[in-house]
C-alpha cells in the first residue's frame, strides 16, 4: 500500500485508518461531482437538440425567403446587397467553471445588428425574411458551438470522474479494508501473547 507502512503497530493502523477515511470521502466528493455532471451533461443535450431542430427550421424559412428575393429582385442585385453586411468580429470566447470542469462562455454583440444595412426602398419583403433569418441562425448557431463543446468536456470528465470513483470503490478503498484487518487481527494476536506471556509470568514469580 503507497505511503503506508504495512508493519503491524499501533501507528501504522492508525495511519491506514485515516487513509481509509480520506479515500472513502474522496470517492463520495468523486462520485457527487460525477452526478453533478451528467446532470449538466443531459441538461445540455437537450438544449442542443431544441437548438438545432430551430437551427434547421429557420435555414428553412431564410433559403425560401431568400429564393423569391432573387426572383423578385434578381440575383446580382442581392448579391451586391449582400456584401454590405459587416464582418461579424464581435464574438468573444471567455470561460467557466462546472464542478472544475472549464468550459466556453461564448459572447457577442447584438446591437446594431438588427438594423439592415441597405435602404428600404431598394429591396423587396422577401430580402428583409431572409436577412432576418439568416441572422437568426447565425447566433443560434454560436450558442450550439457552445453547448456542443460544453457536452463534449462534461462527457469527457464524466469518464474521467468514474474511473476515478471505480479505483478508490474497488482497489483502494478494498486494499486499506484488508491492511486494516490484518493489522488489527496482527495486533490481538500480539495482546494476547503478551496477555498469556504476562500470565506465566505472574505464575511463575507467585512459586
Amino acid at each position: 500500500m503507497p505511503g503506508i507502512n504495512e508493519v503491524a503497530t499501533k501507528g501504522n493502523l492508525i495511519r491506514a485508518k485515516n487513509s481509509l477515511a480520506l479515500a472513502r470521502q474522496g470517492y463520495e466528493l468523486m462520485d457527487r461531482r460525477r452526478n453533478i455532471l451528467i446532470r449538466e451533461l443531459m441538461l445540455h443535450v437537450s438544449q442542443a437538440s431544441e437548438i438545432q431542430g430551430e437551427i434547421d427550421s429557420t435555414f428553412k424559412k431564410a433559403y425560401a425567403a431568400l429564393e423569391r428575393a432573387n426572383v423578385e429582385m434578381g440575383i446580382s442585385n442581392v448579391e451586391a446587397l449582400a456584401q454590405t453586411i459587416p464582418v461579424e468580429n464581435s464574438v468573444q470566447i471567455h470561460s467557466r467553471s462546472i464542478m472544475g470542469t472549464e468550459i466556453p462562455l461564448v459572447r457577442y454583440d447584438k446591437a446594431d445588428k438588427a438594423r439592415p444595412t441597405y435602404a428600404f426602398y431598394r429591396t423587396r419583403d422577401a430580402l428583409d425574411e431572409a436577412r432576418a433569418a439568416f441572422e437568426k441562425v447565425k447566433y443560434l448557431s454560436l450558442e450550439l458551438s457552445q453547448i456542443e463543446v460544453t457536452a463534449r468536456r462534461l462527457a469527457a470528465d464524466i469518464q474521467k470522474s468514474q474511473k476515478r470513483a471505480n479505483a478508490l470503490q474497488n482497489i483502494t478503498i478494498p486494499r486499506y479494508q484488508v491492511l486494516i484487518r490484518n493489522m488489527s487481527n496482527a495486533l490481538e494476536e500480539k495482546e494476547r501473547d503478551e496477555f498469556t506471556r504476562m500470565k506465566v509470568i505472574k505464575a511463575r514469580a507467585g512459586k
